[in-house]
C-alpha cells in the first residue's frame, strides 16, 4: 500500500513539473476526444521494473504487459463524446488439455525374455486425461468524466454476466473385467493411473474403482456494479490511474455428476458396471466492495476495479 501510494505522488507531481497544457510541444492533444478507442492494462509490472532498478540487485525482469486482473479479461473503451465512453469488459477462454501416461499391460502372457543379462521392457498401455474449461464473461458499462486538465476524474457502472464449466475425462489402456485372465489374474483391478486436478500422474496401482467422467455443474452469475477512479495524462493519450467499484452479485451453480467405473459382488458374482453420482449445486448472493476473489469476473465484483495502478492507452 506504502508503495502504491508513493508511486501515485510521483505520477501526480508531474502536474507541478510540467505545465497544465493540454497540447503538447508537438501538437498533440493530452486528453480522449470522442471517436477515440482506450485499451487498459496493469500498471504494476512497469512500477516495479523502476522501483527495483534502484534496489541494487542486477537479477531484475523486464516490464510486460499484464491482464487487469488475474483472470484474463480485456477492458476496452469507445468513447461517444469527449466526456462519456461505453466500457466493454471481455474474457471467453476455452481450454483443452490431454495428459498420458504409461502404465503396465496387465492382459500380456509372455513370459520376461532377457538381453545382455537385463529383463526386456515390461509391455505398457496408455492412461489419459483430458481437462476441459470454459470461462466467459461479458460487461458493458458507462463511464463519465470530469476535469478539464491532465488530471480527470471518472465515474459510471458495469453490468455483467458470466458461465464457467469444468469436464475431466479418463481413459486407460487396461480394461476392468468381471472375470480374470491374463498373466497376473488381477482383471478386475488392473493398473490404472491415479491423476491430480492439474494433470500430474501421482501414482499407479490396482484399482477396483476408478473414475471415468468429473463435470461440474454450470457456473452462472450476474453483477452490477458502479465505480469511480482517477486518472493522470502523463503523455499525450496516456493516462496512470486507480478504480475503485462496489456492487452487487448473484452467482448459482448447477448439480454436478461424476461417473465411476467399478465392480461388486453380488450373490457371490463380481459384476462391472458405471455408477454415476450427483453433487449438490449452490447460489450465493452478495453487496461489498470489489474483492477481486473468483473466478472469471469474481463473484461479488468485476474484478477489474482494483487499488493496482492502470495504463490506460487512447488512440
Amino acid at each position: 500500500m506504502k508503495k502504491t501510494v508513493i508511486l501515485l505522488a510521483l505520477a501526480f507531481s508531474f502536474s507541478g513539473i510540467f505545465a497544465q497544457e493540454l497540447v503538447s510541444k508537438k501538437g498533440e492533444e493530452f486528453l480522449p476526444k470522442k471517436d477515440d478507442w482506450a485499451i487498459s492494462m496493469c500498471a504494476d509490472p512497469i512500477f516495479s521494473f523502476v522501483g527495483n532498478m534502484f534496489n541494487g540487485n542486477t537479477g531484475n525482469g523486464t516490464p510486460s504487459a499484464s491482464w487487469m486482473n488475474g483472470n484474463q479479461t480485456i477492458v476496452a473503451k469507445k468513447f461517444m463524446e469527449d466526456n462519456q465512453a461505453y466500457r466493454v469488459i471481455v474474457r471467453l477462454g476455452f481450454l483443452n488439455q490431454t495428459y498420458k501416461n504409461l502404465v503396465d499391460d496387465y492382459a500380456t502372457t509372455s513370459i520376461p525374455t532377457y538381453t545382455n543379462p537385463f529383463p526386456d521392457p515390461t509391455p505398457q498401455v496408455e492412461d489419459k486425461y483430458k481437462l476441459s474449461n470454459t470461462n466467459i464473461g461479458i460487461g458493458v458499462g458507462k463511464e463519465f468524466r470530469k476535469g478539464k486538465n491532465r488530471l480527470q476524474g471518472f465515474y459510471g457502472a458495469d453490468f455483467m454476466v458470466w458461465i464457467s464449466s469444468t469436464k475431466q475425462s479418463y481413459t486407460y489402456g487396461n480394461v476392468m473385467s468381471d472375470t480374470t485372465i491374463g498373466a497376473t489374474g488381477v482383471t478386475i483391478a488392473p493398473p490404472s493411473t491415479i491423476w491430480s486436478a492439474g494433470g500430474t500422474a501421482l501414482s499407479e496401482g490396482a484399482a477396483v474403482s476408478r473414475t471415468l467422467t468429473n463435470k461440474s455443474g454450470m457456473t452462472l452469475g450476474v453483477g452490477v456494479r458502479g465505480f469511480i477512479g482517477a486518472e493522470y495524462f502523463i503523455f499525450p493519450k496516456i493516462a496512470i490511474g486507480a478504480e475503485y467499484g462496489w456492487g452487487l452479485g448473484f452467482q448459482s451453480a448447477g448439480k454436478g455428476s461424476q461417473t465411476t467405473e467399478t465392480t461388486s459382488v453380488i450373490n457371490g458374482k463380481t459384476t462391472l458396471g458405471e455408477v454415476t453420482t450427483e453433487s449438490a449445486g449452490s447460489s450465493s448472493f452478495g453487496i461489498d466492495t470489489d474483492l477481486n476473489q473468483g473466478n472469471v469476473f469474481g463473484f461479488k465484483g468485476s474484478n477489474t476495479g482494483t487499488a493496482s495502478l492502470k495504463v490506460t492507452l487512447h488512440f
